[in-house]
């Protein structure tokens, strides 16, 4: 479970080009690049919002793409919004995991003998977390810790926090109460200590855990998959 304190950016993507979803239908790829490309001309978002609920959106959208998979986009949810603080925790505890867009239909293909409709061109309004998503594959990949992101900085800058913070960092990432202290009383502490050892030598230790900090994020439990439209 995060922190209350911590951010919850997301990243993952809201559609994914080719799937048919439970709808019959089916995105196709460079469905939004136009919708996208006068949203950046006029200096606007699609919205981020909670269930498709206009009344309840729930963070901000940074960064959207058509990327030739599909919709790819990284937003924050925004701490102190009722909604978006529940809908962190839920994505933490895999209780929700999917992601859905909200669109008007520009251009679009009927189905024929059997075949999905294929929505050829989207005026995208917004992309919402969802409980039921249409599209199987689209999804939150991660909800990333901020905390853990800005110890592994404080590393890589040469200002190492205290024993005790990186053992918290680790209980919060999931690693077991033992195993934390002893990675942060033995490994940890031992990349740190400067006393002793030549500036040289202690960058390089500070270094190493910055480095092995980056390779742990990999190996730490994410939001079980879910999906999309």
């Amino acid at each position: 479970m995060k922190a209350a304190d911590d951010a919850g950016s997301i990243e993952g993507y809201a559609s994914v080009f080719g799937n048919r979803d439970s709808y019959n239908e089916v995105v196709m790829p460079g469905a939004f690049a136009d919708s996208l490309a006068k949203h950046q001309r006029e200096g606007t978002y699609p919205l981020m919002l909670w269930q498709h609920n206009p009344d309840e959106p729930i963070g901000v959208w940074n960064e959207l793409v058509d990327d030739g998979k599909g919709l790819f986009g990284k937003g924050k949810l925004l701490q102190g919004v009722r909604r978006a603080d529940e809908a962190i925790i839920m994505l933490k505890a895999g209780a929700i995991q999917g992601m859905s867009i909200g669109y008007r239909e520009v251009d679009v293909e009927p189905a024929d003998a059997g075949g999905p409709r294929k929505l050829v061109k989207l005026d995208l309004l917004e992309a919402s977390i969802v409980s039921f998503p249409a599209n199987r594959r689209a999804r939150v990949d991660s909800v990333k810790n901020e905390k853990f992101d800005d110890f592994a900085r404080r590393l890589r800058d040469g200002e190492p926090p205290s024993i005790k913070e990186f053992e918290d960092v680790l209980r919060d990432a999931g690693i077991p109460k033992a195993m934390a202290v002893q990675i942060a009383s033995v490994g940890y502490a031992k990349a740190i200590r400067s006393e002793s050892e030549g500036a040289e030598a202690s960058e390089a230790a500070v270094k190493s855990m910055a480095d092995a900090m980056s390779s742990l994020r990999s190996i730490i439990p994410r939001p079980a998959e879910g999906t999309h439209q």
